[in-house]
């Protein structure tokens, strides 16, 4: 039996994706050389949405590129023998730049590891910052991330599902976690 239990709705998401437009704003003094990347999926449509709140705050746009790293997993061969690569699509140059990567969650880091192998195959950054929307926790490798819409400590049998309306047609992040009976 699979329990369900929403953990953000539309408003919270919103107000976290607010909360972190804020802080990379505070942190970066402003949008000088800053650039957003989402790491495909999800993490595309949040680096848009902080983008649209940081030109909301700011009254200037913000780069967004699209990051592919299927092929800088680590874990290719456990995915399929015929991995779907889509390809990235920056077309700026990150040279000194100061790259906030964007993603949906923040499990293993292994995901954050293969971005920023992906990355520096692009160029070479004045920094890179990860901001993330939910942070789970059970790190394998040491990645922290320097924006969090919310910590929800889990166990390894559950699962956080974020679903957003451009992928989902939904917008909520759930928990979900398999019980037996």
């Amino acid at each position: 039996m699979v329990r369900e239990r929403v953990l953000l709705d539309e408003a919270a998401i919103g107000r976290a994706l607010t909360r972190i437009a804020h802080e990379i704003l505070e942190k970066n003094k402003g949008i000088e050389d800053l650039v957003l990347i989402g790491i495909k999926t999800r993490g595309i449509y949040l680096a848009r949405r902080l983008g649209e709140k940081i030109k909301m705050i700011e009254g200037q746009d913000v780069p967004i590129g699209e990051l592919d790293i299927t092929l800088y997993r680590d874990d290719l061969s456990e995915k399929s023998d015929q991995p779907l690569v889509q390809g990235s699509h920056i077309d700026f140059s990150i040279e000194g730049k100061k790259v906030i990567l964007v993603d949906d969650v923040l499990y293993t880091g292994r995901t954050v590891r293969a971005a920023l192998d992906a990355l520096i195959d692009i160029g070479r950054p004045q920094l890179i910052q990860l901001a993330v929307l939910i942070d789970r926790g059970h790190r394998e490798l040491p990645i922290r991330p320097d924006y969090v819409g919310k910590n929800i400590p889990t166990s390894r049998q559950e699962m956080i599902s974020v679903q957003l309306k451009e992928v989902d047609q939904k917008e909520q992040v759930v928990i979900r976690q398999t019980t037996t009976l």
